[in-house]
Protein backbone atom coordinates (compact mmCIF):
# COMPACT_ATOMS: atom_id res chain seq x y z
CA UNK A 1 0.00 0.00 0.00
CA UNK A 2 3.24 2.74 0.71
CA UNK A 3 4.18 1.88 -2.52
CA UNK A 4 1.31 2.61 -4.48
CA UNK A 5 0.50 5.96 -2.36
CA UNK A 6 4.39 7.23 -3.32
CA UNK A 7 3.64 6.09 -6.92
CA UNK A 8 0.65 8.15 -6.69
CA UNK A 9 2.58 10.98 -5.30
CA UNK A 10 5.58 10.78 -7.71
CA UNK A 11 2.93 11.10 -10.41
CA UNK A 12 0.83 14.18 -9.19
CA UNK A 13 4.39 15.53 -9.07
CA UNK A 14 5.00 14.90 -12.06
CA UNK A 15 1.54 16.02 -13.80
CA UNK A 16 2.08 19.61 -11.89
CA UNK A 17 5.28 19.30 -13.14
CA UNK A 18 4.02 19.15 -16.83
CA UNK A 19 1.14 21.64 -16.57
CA UNK A 20 4.01 24.31 -15.09
CA UNK A 21 5.71 23.64 -18.18
CA UNK A 22 3.08 24.03 -20.27
CA UNK A 23 2.60 27.67 -18.99
CA UNK A 24 6.14 28.79 -19.04
CA UNK A 25 7.10 27.18 -22.39
CA UNK A 26 5.10 29.02 -24.66
CA UNK A 27 7.33 32.18 -23.61
CA UNK A 28 10.37 30.22 -24.06
CA UNK A 29 9.40 29.16 -27.64
CA UNK A 30 8.17 32.14 -29.13
CA UNK A 31 11.62 34.23 -27.61
CA UNK A 32 13.23 35.60 -30.88
CA UNK A 33 16.03 33.98 -32.42
CA UNK A 34 18.88 36.40 -32.77
CA UNK A 35 19.26 38.99 -35.50
CA UNK A 36 15.23 38.01 -36.60
CA UNK A 37 12.98 41.05 -37.62
CA UNK A 38 9.61 39.83 -37.21
CA UNK A 39 7.15 40.54 -40.54
CA UNK A 40 3.57 41.13 -39.42
CA UNK A 41 0.97 40.46 -41.66
CA UNK A 42 -1.37 44.03 -42.21
CA UNK A 43 -4.13 44.95 -43.88
CA UNK A 44 -3.07 47.55 -46.86
CA UNK A 45 -6.49 49.55 -45.99
CA UNK A 46 -4.32 50.15 -42.62
CA UNK A 47 -2.41 52.47 -44.91
CA UNK A 48 1.77 51.09 -43.53
CA UNK A 49 2.88 53.47 -45.99
CA UNK A 50 2.09 56.26 -43.49
CA UNK A 51 4.83 56.25 -40.52
CA UNK A 52 2.49 57.54 -38.26
CA UNK A 53 -0.03 54.77 -39.47
CA UNK A 54 -2.17 53.13 -36.18
CA UNK A 55 -1.07 49.80 -37.63
CA UNK A 56 2.50 50.14 -36.61
CA UNK A 57 1.97 50.55 -32.69
CA UNK A 58 0.89 46.37 -33.10
CA UNK A 59 3.76 45.42 -35.34
CA UNK A 60 6.86 44.41 -32.56
CA UNK A 61 10.09 46.61 -32.92
CA UNK A 62 13.55 45.46 -32.69
CA UNK A 63 16.61 47.45 -31.66
CA UNK A 64 19.43 47.65 -34.58
CA UNK A 65 22.82 48.45 -32.88
CA UNK A 66 25.13 50.11 -35.69
CA UNK A 67 28.85 50.72 -35.89
CA UNK A 68 31.32 52.65 -38.54
CA UNK A 69 31.76 51.21 -41.39
CA UNK A 70 35.64 50.09 -42.49
CA UNK A 71 36.52 52.54 -44.58
CA UNK A 72 39.66 54.03 -45.74
CA UNK A 73 38.23 57.85 -45.37
CA UNK A 74 39.40 60.28 -43.49
CA UNK A 75 37.31 59.98 -39.77
CA UNK A 76 35.16 57.31 -40.86
CA UNK A 77 35.44 55.91 -37.22
CA UNK A 78 33.27 59.71 -36.64
CA UNK A 79 30.06 58.59 -36.95
CA UNK A 80 27.19 59.03 -34.72
CA UNK A 81 23.73 57.40 -35.39
CA UNK A 82 23.86 54.19 -32.87
CA UNK A 83 20.79 52.85 -32.90
CA UNK A 84 17.72 52.34 -35.43
CA UNK A 85 14.30 51.09 -34.51
CA UNK A 86 12.95 48.42 -36.69
CA UNK A 87 9.73 47.33 -37.97
CA UNK A 88 8.41 45.19 -40.79
CA UNK A 89 5.16 44.44 -42.18
CA UNK A 90 3.83 42.73 -45.12
CA UNK A 91 0.30 43.02 -46.86
CA UNK A 92 -0.63 40.83 -50.16
CA UNK A 93 1.54 42.99 -52.42
CA UNK A 94 4.33 44.72 -50.40
CA UNK A 95 7.44 44.47 -47.74
CA UNK A 96 7.08 47.99 -45.19
CA UNK A 97 10.41 48.39 -43.54
CA UNK A 98 9.93 51.13 -41.01
CA UNK A 99 12.71 52.40 -39.69
CA UNK A 100 13.55 55.30 -36.73
CA UNK A 101 16.24 56.74 -35.44
CA UNK A 102 17.39 59.93 -33.00
CA UNK A 103 19.04 63.17 -35.16
CA UNK A 104 18.74 66.28 -33.11
CA UNK A 105 18.84 67.94 -36.74
CA UNK A 106 17.26 67.29 -39.64
CA UNK A 107 19.71 68.15 -42.34
CA UNK A 108 17.35 68.03 -45.41
CA UNK A 109 19.03 71.15 -47.56
CA UNK A 110 22.19 71.07 -49.40
CA UNK A 111 23.03 74.18 -51.09
CA UNK A 112 26.89 74.09 -50.11
CA UNK A 113 30.11 71.56 -50.77
CA UNK A 114 30.46 70.78 -47.44
CA UNK A 115 26.30 69.96 -46.57
CA UNK A 116 25.04 66.72 -46.78
CA UNK A 117 21.92 65.29 -46.23
CA UNK A 118 20.90 62.77 -43.73
CA UNK A 119 20.12 59.27 -45.02
CA UNK A 120 18.98 55.88 -44.56
CA UNK A 121 19.28 52.66 -46.59
CA UNK A 122 18.18 49.25 -46.55
CA UNK A 123 20.17 45.83 -48.37
CA UNK A 124 18.84 42.75 -49.28
CA UNK A 125 20.81 39.87 -51.28
CA UNK A 126 19.76 39.98 -54.88
CA UNK A 127 19.76 35.74 -54.44
CA UNK A 128 18.24 35.13 -51.24
CA UNK A 129 19.87 32.03 -50.71
CA UNK A 130 23.16 33.31 -50.11
CA UNK A 131 24.23 35.76 -47.67
CA UNK A 132 26.60 38.11 -49.47
CA UNK A 133 29.76 40.39 -47.91
CA UNK A 134 28.35 42.98 -45.65
CA UNK A 135 30.00 45.74 -47.37
CA UNK A 136 27.96 46.09 -50.92
CA UNK A 137 28.03 42.85 -51.66
CA UNK A 138 30.47 41.01 -54.18
CA UNK A 139 29.95 40.45 -57.74
CA UNK A 140 29.10 36.98 -57.66
CA UNK A 141 26.21 38.02 -54.71
CA UNK A 142 24.97 40.90 -55.57
CA UNK A 143 22.73 43.16 -53.05
CA UNK A 144 19.39 45.17 -53.98
CA UNK A 145 19.71 48.93 -51.32
CA UNK A 146 17.01 50.75 -50.67
CA UNK A 147 18.13 54.34 -50.17
CA UNK A 148 16.61 57.52 -49.20
CA UNK A 149 17.43 60.81 -48.56
CA UNK A 150 16.37 63.90 -46.68
CA UNK A 151 16.63 66.06 -49.72
CA UNK A 152 13.83 64.05 -51.23
CA UNK A 153 15.79 61.54 -53.34
CA UNK A 154 14.48 57.85 -53.10
CA UNK A 155 16.67 55.58 -55.29
CA UNK A 156 16.68 51.43 -55.88
CA UNK A 157 20.64 50.66 -56.20
CA UNK A 158 22.18 47.74 -57.62
CA UNK A 159 25.85 46.49 -56.37
CA UNK A 160 28.38 44.09 -56.60
CA UNK A 161 30.70 44.91 -54.15
CA UNK A 162 32.00 48.32 -52.51
CA UNK A 163 32.57 51.26 -55.20
CA UNK A 164 30.34 48.94 -57.54
CA UNK A 165 26.43 50.77 -57.20
CA UNK A 166 24.06 51.50 -60.10
CA UNK A 167 20.36 52.97 -59.54
CA UNK A 168 17.60 51.46 -61.51
CA UNK A 169 16.20 53.14 -64.17
CA UNK A 170 12.87 51.87 -62.95
CA UNK A 171 12.96 52.74 -59.43
CA UNK A 172 9.66 50.87 -57.64
CA UNK A 173 10.72 51.92 -54.02
CA UNK A 174 8.03 54.02 -52.26
CA UNK A 175 9.46 56.38 -48.91
CA UNK A 176 7.29 58.14 -46.70
CA UNK A 177 9.09 60.22 -43.61
CA UNK A 178 8.53 62.17 -40.38
CA UNK A 179 10.61 64.29 -38.63
CA UNK A 180 9.60 64.82 -35.07
CA UNK A 181 10.95 65.82 -31.50
CA UNK A 182 14.68 65.22 -32.94
CA UNK A 183 13.60 61.97 -34.31
CA UNK A 184 13.65 60.47 -37.77
CA UNK A 185 10.98 58.13 -39.20
CA UNK A 186 11.16 56.60 -42.85
CA UNK A 187 9.06 53.87 -43.90
CA UNK A 188 10.56 52.02 -47.39
CA UNK A 189 8.80 49.61 -48.94
CA UNK A 190 8.49 47.45 -52.57
CA UNK A 191 6.32 45.41 -54.31
CA UNK A 192 7.80 41.90 -53.04
CA UNK A 193 8.02 40.72 -56.17
CA UNK A 194 9.49 42.51 -59.10
CA UNK A 195 9.52 41.62 -62.45
CA UNK A 196 12.54 41.64 -64.27
CA UNK A 197 16.65 41.14 -63.30
CA UNK A 198 18.72 41.46 -60.30
CA UNK A 199 16.08 42.74 -57.88
CA UNK A 200 15.49 40.30 -54.44
CA UNK A 201 12.04 38.20 -54.43
CA UNK A 202 10.47 38.51 -51.38
CA UNK A 203 8.46 35.63 -50.96
CA UNK A 204 8.38 32.21 -49.12
CA UNK A 205 11.59 31.83 -47.93
CA UNK A 206 13.57 33.83 -45.13
CA UNK A 207 15.55 37.23 -46.68
CA UNK A 208 18.93 38.87 -45.02
CA UNK A 209 18.63 42.23 -44.74
CA UNK A 210 21.08 44.88 -43.37
CA UNK A 211 21.02 48.75 -42.48
CA UNK A 212 23.40 51.77 -42.70
CA UNK A 213 22.52 55.76 -41.75
CA UNK A 214 24.22 58.86 -42.16
CA UNK A 215 24.43 62.07 -40.62
CA UNK A 216 24.63 65.04 -42.70
CA UNK A 217 25.31 67.64 -39.93
CA UNK A 218 28.00 65.31 -38.76
CA UNK A 219 29.48 65.58 -42.71
CA UNK A 220 28.95 61.77 -42.92
CA UNK A 221 28.33 60.52 -46.60
CA UNK A 222 29.48 57.44 -49.22
CA UNK A 223 31.15 55.52 -46.97
CA UNK A 224 31.50 57.17 -44.11
CA UNK A 225 28.31 55.84 -42.23
CA UNK A 226 27.01 53.91 -39.58
CA UNK A 227 25.62 49.90 -40.56
CA UNK A 228 24.67 47.18 -38.82
CA UNK A 229 25.65 43.56 -39.27
CA UNK A 230 23.14 41.29 -40.84
CA UNK A 231 19.42 40.81 -40.03
CA UNK A 232 16.93 38.60 -41.59
CA UNK A 233 13.04 38.60 -41.89
CA UNK A 234 11.95 35.10 -41.07
CA UNK A 235 9.85 34.47 -43.84
CA UNK A 236 10.25 30.94 -44.41
CA UNK A 237 8.78 27.99 -43.58
CA UNK A 238 11.56 27.49 -40.40
CA UNK A 239 11.65 25.89 -37.31
CA UNK A 240 9.90 28.56 -35.17
CA UNK A 241 7.16 28.95 -37.37
CA UNK A 242 3.70 27.90 -37.08
CA UNK A 243 3.37 24.44 -37.79
CA UNK A 244 6.59 23.63 -35.68
CA UNK A 245 4.39 25.04 -32.31
CA UNK A 246 1.52 23.61 -33.55
CA UNK A 247 3.56 20.17 -32.98
CA UNK A 248 4.85 20.73 -30.08
CA UNK A 249 1.74 21.87 -28.43
CA UNK A 250 -0.24 19.00 -29.64
CA UNK A 251 2.56 16.60 -28.17
CA UNK A 252 2.58 18.81 -24.56
CA UNK A 253 -1.40 18.40 -24.35
CA UNK A 254 -1.14 14.70 -25.05
CA UNK A 255 1.38 14.21 -22.28
CA UNK A 256 -0.72 16.23 -20.00
CA UNK A 257 -3.48 13.85 -20.87
CA UNK A 258 -1.92 10.93 -19.93
CA UNK A 259 -0.04 12.05 -16.87
CA UNK A 260 -3.74 12.62 -15.39
CA UNK A 261 -5.00 9.40 -16.37
CA UNK A 262 -1.93 7.62 -15.01
CA UNK A 263 -2.47 9.61 -11.51
CA UNK A 264 -6.36 9.22 -11.46
CA UNK A 265 -5.36 4.92 -12.26
CA UNK A 266 -3.15 5.42 -9.42
CA UNK A 267 -4.62 7.45 -6.85
CA UNK A 268 -7.93 4.57 -7.25
CA UNK A 269 -5.98 1.85 -6.54
CA UNK A 270 -4.52 3.30 -3.17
Amino acid sequence: MREERSAALAAAVLSCLVVVTAAVAPALTSARPANQIPVEEVSGDANPQRPTAEVWTAVPSVDVPLTSAPSGLPNANDTSVETLDVQAARDQRRLYVRVSWKDGTADRNVTGPREFADAVAVQLPVNTSARPPIAMGSTRTPVNVWYWSADGGTEELLAGGPGSTTAFGNATVRTTTTYDDGRWTVVLSRERRVPGPNRTSIGGEDVDVAFAAWNGSNMERSGRKSVSEWYHFPLGPGPQGPPYETILWTVAGLAIVGVALVTITAVRRT
